[in-house]
C-alpha cells in the first residue's frame, strides 16, 4: 500500500527565500531521520512563505503507511515557525 500525504503550509515570519528553506531544510531533515517515509517541497518553491510538502510511505498495509503519515505530520505541526493549512490524502 501507498499512502501520499499533499500539505499545504505557511511559513510566517520568512523574509525572504533563504529564511524558508532554512526552516523547511530542518523540518524535512528531521521528519527523515525519524520515519520511513520520502518527504519533499513539491509546490511554491519561489514563494516566501508558502510551501508544499509531499510525505509518501509505503508499507503492507493501509494501516501501516497511514499511522507512519500521521506520525510525520504530527511531528510537521510540532514546529512553531510552521503552519500546516491543508492535508489531501491519496491511496495506491
Amino acid at each position: 500500500m501507498i499512502g501520499f500525504a499533499a500539505c499545504e503550509c505557511l511559513i510566517y515570519n520568512a523574509r525572504s527565500l533563504k529564511d524558508k528553506r532554512a526552516v523547511l531544510q530542518r523540518v524535512l531533515t528531521r521528519i527523515r531521520q525519524r520515519y520511513n517515509v520520502s518527504v519533499a517541497e513539491i509546490d511554491h518553491q519561489e514563494a516566501w512563505q508558502r510551501a508544499k510538502i509531499g510525505l509518501v510511505a509505503i508499507a503492507s498495509s493501509r494501516r501501516a503507511a497511514e499511522r507512519e503519515l500521521e506520525r510525520a505530520l504530527a511531528l510537521l505541526d510540532s514546529f512553531p515557525e510552521l503552519e500546516r493549512a491543508a492535508t489531501v490524502f491519496e491511496w495506491l
